[in-house]
């Protein structure tokens, strides 16, 4: 990919972004949906290999139809209520048909099935722009309409997400699809709090996202895309193996890492709303992911090759994005002792 493509297609995924996080019309939030659909395409297509191409058509059939759904949703809303506002989905019907529209965008169970392949199909960099950077929008527009959502609904895709993000993250061998579970089951999490307690959905997104594009980052950089690859990169690069394996147990929630601040804040939220046995159940369903980032570190850090090395460790990389890992690196391990002053900020 050309320099000045890659230029265009990042300021229109930023420019999507920005339009839709920011519009209060549906018209708008639609267009900028496309924007950032289009600007995508590109990126995943850009390695002209059949399976590139064949998570570029996966990716634009199912955006294309969400999108549709979306509009169609608004429009009738409009035309039962007159009003084209965001948060003014007041008829039961357009409220359902948006939910199921943006489920698909998100990749929430039962419309999960493209997201791991899309993820397969692509590059690295690619998968982690798709994991984090194209969730913000569809998320913000749940969460602005977050008061007119069918409870039953959203209880039933977040307790099916977690169960299956877990569940179907157990038998891959492949990085990407393990990161792509890893995701559909954080947004259960997600999904779950965000009709009693929006503002800890969104904390949830970040620090999901600052985790996601650590562990992305340094799979980038070991260019570790299965377990095979993974088991070497203790030989490579001893301390990023270390903080991979930190990061890894974090991004399972373990205790006292970072990722361990939003589920416990879930949990103490819905056992607030008397919604304990939700809260039971997902905290139950996150062992199965705790489960295959068990392997994930163990892979990356307690298993040896075989066969011995002749070079020296490299305890130092020259890499430029060795910074911006180390700095990611640090928050997604340590922000746990800052949570008072996290949950003053929101």
């Amino acid at each position: 990919m050309s320099p000045y493509t890659k230029l265009l297609t990042s300021l229109s995924l930023m420019l999507g972004t920005t339009i839709t996080i920011s519009s209060n019309h549906w018209l708008m939030a639609w267009t900028g949906l496309e924007i950032n659909t289009l600007a995508v395409i590109p990126m995943i297509a850009k390695s002209h290999h059949p399976r590139a191409i064949e998570a570029t058509i996966k990716y634009f059939l199912v955006q294309a139809t969400a999108s549709a759904l979306l509009l169609f949703s608004s429009a009738a809303n409009a035309w039962s209520s007159g009003q084209w506002d965001i948060t003014q989905m007041t008829h039961t019907t357009p409220c359902l048909l948006m939910t199921t529209a943006i489920a698909m965008k998100l990749g929430l169970v039962p419309f999960h099935f493209w997201f791991p392949e899309v993820l397969q199909g692509t590059s690295l960099t690619t998968a982690l722009l798709l994991s984090t950077l194209t969730k913000l929008p569809p998320l913000t527009l749940l969460l602005l309409t977050s008061h007119s959502l069918n409870p039953t609904l959203l209880t039933t895709m977040a307790i099916s997400s977690t169960a299956l993000g877990g569940w179907m993250g157990l038998n891959q061998t492949q990085t990407r699809k393990i990161l792509a579970f890893s995701s559909i089951s954080h947004l259960g999490w997600m999904a779950a709090i965000i009709l009693y307690y929006p503002k800890l959905t969104l904390l949830t997104f970040y620090l999901y996202t600052m985790m996601t594009t650590t562990v992305f980052l340094t799979l980038n950089t070991t260019k570790a895309t299965n377990l095979q690859t993974m088991m070497i990169m203790w030989t490579k690069t001893p301390m990023l193996s270390t903080t991979l394996m930190l990061t890894l147990l974090s991004l399972a929630g373990l205790p006292p890492l970072t990722g361990f601040l939003p589920k416990w804040l879930i949990l103490q939220e819905l056992t607030n709303q008397e919604l304990t046995p939700t809260a039971a159940i997902i905290a139950m369903l996150s062992l199965l992911g705790l489960f295959f980032y068990l392997r994930l570190a163990y892979y990356s850090t307690i298993t040896l090759p075989p066969n011995s090395t002749t070079h020296m460790k490299q305890w130092h990389t020259n890499n430029p994005t060795s910074t911006i890992i180390a700095s990611l690196t640090s928050s997604s391990i340590l922000l746990l002792p800052l949570s008072p002053m996290i949950l003053a900020s929101i």
